[in-house]
C-alpha cells in the first residue's frame, strides 16, 4: 500500500504543482476550456471542462464540486478527527458498526480486490503505515521484527466483515485500523465524474491527487493527453505519453513518499502480507480502467505484488498496466496488451 506520487500539470504557460502526473494541455487555452481547481482531501484537484457554455453558473458549479469532496473527505478520512473513518478507527469495539453507503461501496470494492490479490491490496494495512511513519503525525522509522509482528496481527482483509443488509461493519479485533488512501482519491474523481456526466458535459478532465477520469475531448478536438512520470526522485521529466479518452488513470511509484536510514531507502510502498516495504525493482506502475476508484486502487495492488506477479495479474484480469522497473542502466518497461495502443508517438 502506497500514499500518492506527486505530478504537475502544465496548462498553458503556467506550472502547477499537484499529486502524480503530467497532464499536456493545449496552450494557450481556447475560450471553451473552464478550469477549475482548489484543494481537497490533503492534496489539490482540477476539473477542466471543454465546452462552449457551462451547464450551471460558474460560482455554483465549483461550490458543488467542493461539497461533494467535503461530503467524501467528510466520509473517508484519516486526518479529519470527526470524520466517519475516524470514528470508526477510533471505536475500540468488536460489535458491529453502522457505516454510510458512500464508505460500504468504498469497502466493497476494497475487499473484491484484496480477494484478487491474495491481501496485496489491503486497507486494514493503517497499523503498519503508522509503524513505519508514513501516517499523519508520525516520524519515519525502522521498527523492530517482533513490532512488525504486533502490528501484523491487527491486519488482514479477512478480519474485516462487511453486512451488506445492515450496510454495517465488524473488525475482529477493537483496535483495528483502516486506510483508504489508496482508493478514496479514485472514488472522489468517479463522484465529480459521475456529476458532470448527469449534467450531460460531454468533454471534461477531473484530477484528484494525480487520480485522473476524462471523457471525450479537449479544446483542440483531441482526446486528453496525458504524460507518464520518469520514476526519478527530484525530477519532472515525461517518460511517456497516453490518449485518455472516456477513461480513468492511476499511477502508483516508489521514488517520491520514502525515507533512508543507515544507507538504505525504505519506500512507503509497504506489503500488508509481510508488513515490510516492497524490495523488488518496480519503480511505477500505471492502469487504466474506466472507474478512477479501480484504477487507484488496482496501480496499488500491482505496485505490492511486483513486476512479475503483478503483471501476470494484470494480464489475468484484462486490465491496461504499464510497469517502468529499476535496471542498472535506468530504466526497463513492459506494458499488457490493452496499454500499447495507448501511446501517443512513442515517447515524447
Amino acid at each position: 500500500m502506497r500514499l500518492k506520487q506527486r505530478l504537475c500539470i502544465c496548462l498553458a504557460a503556467t506550472l502547477v504543482l499537484l499529486p502524480a502526473l503530467f497532464f499536456l494541455l493545449p496552450a494557450p487555452p481556447a475560450p471553451s476550456l473552464h478550469t477549475f481547481t482548489g484543494l481537497t482531501m490533503g492534496t489539490s484537484y482540477a476539473v477542466l471542462v471543454n465546452a462552449e457554455t457551462l451547464p450551471l453558473p460558474r460560482q455554483p458549479l465549483q461550490a458543488q464540486f467542493e461539497a461533494m469532496l467535503e461530503q467524501v473527505n467528510g466520509q473517508m478520512s484519516t486526518y479529519l478527527p470527526e470524520s466517519e473513518l475516524s470514528r470508526i478507527n477510533a471505536t475500540n469495539t468488536s460489535a458491529w458498526v453502522p457505516v454510510s453507503p458512500p464508505l460500504m461501496e468504498v469497502l466493497l470494492a476494497a475487499r473484491q480486490l484484496s480477494r484478487r490479490t491474495q491481501g496485496a491490496f489491503d486497507v486494514t494495512v493503517a497499523p503498519l503505515l503508522e509503524l513505519w511513519g508514513f501516517a499523519p503525525g508520525r516520524d519515519f522509522t525502522v521498527p523492530e521484527a517482533a513490532q512488525v509482528t504486533r502490528a501484523l496481527h491487527l491486519v488482514g482483509y479477512e478480519k474485516l466483515q462487511l453486512d451488506t443488509a445492515t450496510s454495517s461493519l465488524q473488525k475482529a479485533h477493537g483496535n483495528m485500523s483502516l486506510e483508504l488512501s489508496a482508493i478514496a482519491k479514485g472514488y472522489a474523481v468517479d463522484q465529480l465524474a459521475d456529476y458532470l456526466e448527469q449534467l450531460q458535459v460531454a468533454n471534461y478532465l477531473v484530477e484528484i491527487g494525480g487520480e485522473i477520469r476524462a471523457r471525450g475531448v479537449n479544446n483542440k478536438q483531441q482526446p486528453w493527453q496525458i504524460g507518464i512520470e520518469q520514476p526519478l526522485a527530484g525530477q519532472r521529466q515525461v517518460r511517456r505519453s497516453v490518449q485518455l479518452h472516456n477513461m480513468a488513470m492511476a499511477t502508483s511509484g516508489d521514488y517520491r513518499n520514502f525515507f533512508e536510514q543507515d544507507g538504505r531507502r525504505y519506500s512507503h510502498a509497504i506489503d500488508p502480507r509481510s508488513g515490510y516495504p516492497v524490495t523488488h525493482n518496480l519503480a511505477s506502475v500505471t492502469v487504466l480502467h474506466p472507474a478512477a476508484m479501480h484504477a487507484d486502487a488496482w496501480a496499488t495492488a500491482l505496485l505490492a505484488l511486483g513486476p512479475e506477479a503483478g503483471y501476470t495479474l494484470a494480464v489475468q484480469y484484462g486490465l491496461a498496466a504499464y510497469f517502468i522497473m529499476h535496471h542498472d542502466e535506468g530504466f526497463r518497461e513492459k506494458f499488457t496488451p490493452g496499454f500499447k495502443s495507448r501511446f501517443v508517438n512513442g515517447n515524447l
